[in-house]
């Protein structure tokens, strides 16, 4: 990789340049030998950048990553060195993406790296939360371990998405097809009635009127209409992708009706389970709810945990300041207490990340069924509505004595 550099040389003369290196002590080390010292040293990356044009060609499945842990753990089981495992499992690796940060992480391992430390300077392949998990099975002697528990959480939580994507794919397709029809009815059908009534004469009620009238401003202002829906969803997008516009779209969700339960339970559930997983791999509890808390998806109860952590450490254990807070649900809380009190903190937080998966399952079934019966209700409404409009539009021409 290549590094860009501020340095000065013997003489005082800042000197700016790049230059090619395995890592930031390997650039460090050339910039000391040829009697430069660096004030700013950090990875170059062009403003074209064809990895990262790429890279959404290329993007990494889950499942290759837990492939890839799982194969690490067994040849390492074997007795083959972790340097000459990767250089096995890069050879046999399909996507660019990962073949090239592979690639990296076997330059950081020869230059003296460890493991974990190779693979969290790439967070968005490998997870911070997994990369400390195998930093702890490096100094336990159990890293093939710790890359099998990781790959069966991975797994795990990978078919629990994989599950709610496909069940609501179904609902979803159905809805876009009912908004397209619609839409064709409003904006084609009803303004060539519209035209046929006019050329008639015929005096329309007034639901008949709104509907045509509308059906023929959509026709005439689509273009307006499109780059209006298009500006405000790029506008939505970008605020959303604000801390404050996060922080707000996060907390809306919590909120939603049956969308927004299932959400809490399942955020809860992969808080528990992560925990149960770090605590029993080693790590103490204040680190634990840190990590946990960086892996999350939502921001408002990432706060929270961070929250809860500040009074971990004041003294005051996990239960309690659970329990000033109501998006940690009472169950939670008191498997928490009864697991500080008799040291099983990790049984006691895998049972309830199995108790809040299951209700989060249920309640996603629930919602599915609902779906389908809502939706029809919604579209034969407005349907109903149309075919209204149109027929007292022609009772009307009847009684005028056409």
């Amino acid at each position: 990789m290549v590094y860009q550099y501020i340095a000065y040389n013997e003489s005082g003369e800042i000197i700016r340049g790049k230059l090619p290196a395995t890592n930031e002590e390997a650039a460090t080390e050339i910039l000391d030998y040829a009697g430069y010292q660096a004030i700013s040293l950090k990875r170059y990356v062009p403003f074209f950048n064809m990895d990262r044009l790429t890279a959404g060609f290329s993007r990494l499945k889950p499942n290759e990553i837990i492939l890839l842990y799982r194969q690490l753990a067994m040849l390492l089981e074997s007795g083959i060195d972790i340097v000459a495992s990767l250089e096995l499992l890069q050879e046999q690796v399909t996507n660019r993406m990962l073949k090239k940060v592979m690639g990296e992480v076997i330059s950081d391992l020869r230059s003296g790296n460890q493991l974990s430390t190779a693979l969290s300077k790439y967070p968005q392949v490998f997870p911070p939360i997994y990369s400390r998990l195998l930093g702890v099975g490096e100094q336990s002697g159990e890293l093939a371990t710790i890359l099998n528990q990781v790959a069966d959480y991975m797994e795990r939580e990978t078919a629990t998405t994989k599950e709610t994507k496909n069940a609501l794919m179904y609902p979803v397709i159905t809805f876009l097809v009912s908004m397209v029809v619609i839409g064709i009815l409003v904006t084609f059908v009803l303004p060539s009635f519209g035209k046929l009534y006019g050329s008639l004469g015929v005096e329309m009620p007034l639901m008949a009127k709104m509907l045509i009238t509308l059906g023929e401003k959509a026709q005439i202002y689509w273009i307006h209409l499109m780059l209006a829906v298009s500006a405000l969803a790029g506008v939505g997008l970008f605020y959303i992708r604000t801390p404050g516009g996060r922080y707000k779209l996060d907390k809306l969700v919590l909120k939603l009706p049956l969308v927004g339960q299932v959400k809490h339970l399942s955020e809860l559930a992969r808080f528990c389970r992560s925990m149960s997983l770090l605590y029993r791999a080693g790590l103490p509890l204040t680190e634990v709810v840190s990590l946990v808390a960086q892996g999350s998806s939502n921001i408002v109860l990432a706060q929270a945990l961070t929250s809860v952590q500040q009074d971990m450490i004041k003294g005051e254990g996990l239960s309690q300041p659970m329990s000033r807070n109501k998006l940690f649900l009472p169950m939670m809380v008191q498997m928490v207490r009864v697991g500080e009190e008799t040291g099983n903190i990790d049984v006691t937080l895998l049972t309830v990340a199995r108790s809040y998966e299951a209700e989060a399952e249920d309640k996603v079934h629930s919602l599915i069924s609902l779906i389908p019966p809502a939706m029809t209700l919604f579209i034969g409404l407005i349907i109903g509505l149309i075919a209204l409009s149109l027929t007292s539009a022609m009772y009307s021409m009847y009684g005028q004595g056409f």
